[in-house]
């Protein structure tokens, strides 16, 4: 049997730095008003440069890194985001070409705010049963291109950034123990961001043309967002401890979802269990979505929150309404990198993108000197067939 261990990990956030009191010049808020209801101090904002695939690509960099696994040894990649650039190609295949990950599959997927267990899930069966040997999963949003900066109920929640992880097989016992996927679609609304393209075409009506919606920004009920959450934390993490044989007892740190302070506590009670068991960074990133968990996690590595034989549970919720939880065996110990095998690392995505182009440039090439056959042509040669 297959075991999906996280072998590396890495993380990505936009120099821009947006403070609440940058927030209260504004609108209409305080960074005591925010802080006090949301835990959040600052968050991080992409430059016009940036975009979820940069900043995914920087993330998975990072891991690979950490791995030591060449690129080439990728075959999965999963992009959890809720703000791609497109709605085809895919962020994730922007980010196999950037990596110049050659023989990986890729696609994005969407969840919300759950994503990155969402994703976690399915590249950690994907190795299990032996389908692929290494796969890398991705947490990147933008949420601030798709924000109502008027709204001050949640403008003042959202950051940038990117988180990913590199999942490895091994038949060492470990790893990805245990996931629990869980959604309900009734409760949609209440937390929603509509798609940028719109039909126009009203095939039911012109009040279809719009679906109800002014506006294509990130739209909450706050209230009914914080009971759903509050709910649903403590019995995903129950339920997927069951699932791993594991106790409450046993488990040395949560990762939750970086939405709010005041639901960590509410869950923290509900388990009864000390608040400082779960780790929060909250207050220097803000809400990043679907890159929240994986940031948070190498934030808790980076301060020595992790040691081998640890086990970590990842929990998320969100937009769907969708919410998972994961549990790990935290038993990696990262290796040791040269400092000239760190230069090549970064010298090898260089060329990765001079391949990326010579590629564009060759299809343009023949393109434009290619004849295409007349449709006249091509039935000859199938009638000769």
């Amino acid at each position: 049997m297959k075991y999906a261990h996280i072998v590396g990990w890495g993380s990505f956030r936009p120099d821009k730095i947006l403070t609440n009191n940058d927030l209260a010049r504004m609108v209409d808020t305080s960074d005591e008003w925010i802080y006090s209801r949301t835990g959040i101090r600052e968050r991080r904002i992409a430059s016009e440069k940036e975009t979820t695939a940069t900043l995914a690509f920087e993330a998975a960099a990072r891991a690979l890194k950490r791995a030591d696994l060449h690129p080439s040894q990728v075959e999965l990649i999963i992009v959890a985001t809720s703000t791609p650039e497109y709605i085809f190609p895919s962020t994730a295949c922007r980010v196999q070409d950037y990596l110049g990950a050659t023989k990986a599959g890729a696609f994005d997927l969407s969840a919300a705010c759950s994503g990155f267990v969402y994703g976690l899930s399915m590249a950690s069966q994907a190795i299990q049963t032996e389908s692929v040997r290494n796969a890398i999963v991705i947490g990147a949003e933008t949420m601030s291109r798709v924000l109502d900066w008027d709204d001050r109920g949640t403008c003042i929640l959202f950051g940038d950034g990117a988180g990913a992880v590199v999942l490895k097989g091994s038949s060492v016992p470990g790893g990805v123990l245990a996931s629990t996927l869980r959604s309900d679609g009734s409760g949609g609304d209440l937390l929603s961001l509509p798609a940028v393209y719109h039909n126009p075409v009203p095939v039911l009506g012109p009040e279809y043309l719009h679906n109800g919606h002014k506006k294509n920004t990130v739209e909450m009920n706050g209230r009914q967002v914080f009971r759903f959450a509050t709910q649903v934390i403590a019995t995903s993490i129950e339920e997927t401890i069951a699932k791993a044989g594991l106790k409450i007892d046993e488990i040395d740190l949560i990762v939750p979802h970086q939405a709010n302070t005041r639901i960590i506590e509410t869950a923290a009670k509900r388990l009864k269990i000390p608040q400082e068991r779960f780790f929060m960074n909250v207050d220097a990133v803000g809400n990043t979505s679907a890159a929240s968990i994986p940031i948070a996690l190498c934030d808790a590595v980076h301060d020595g929150r992790l040691r081998p034989d640890d086990n970590v549970v990842f929990v998320g919720f969100g937009g769907g309404l969708t919410w998972a939880a994961s549990v790990i065996k935290w038993n990696v110990t990262p290796p040791e990198i040269s400092l000239p095998r760190r230069e090549w690392k970064r010298a090898r995505y260089i060329v990765a993108r001079g391949r990326s182009k010579l590629k564009k440039w060759r299809r343009r090439i023949i393109d434009r000197f290619s004849v295409s056959p007349t449709p006249e042509a091509r039935m000859r040669d199938a009638d000769k067939k």
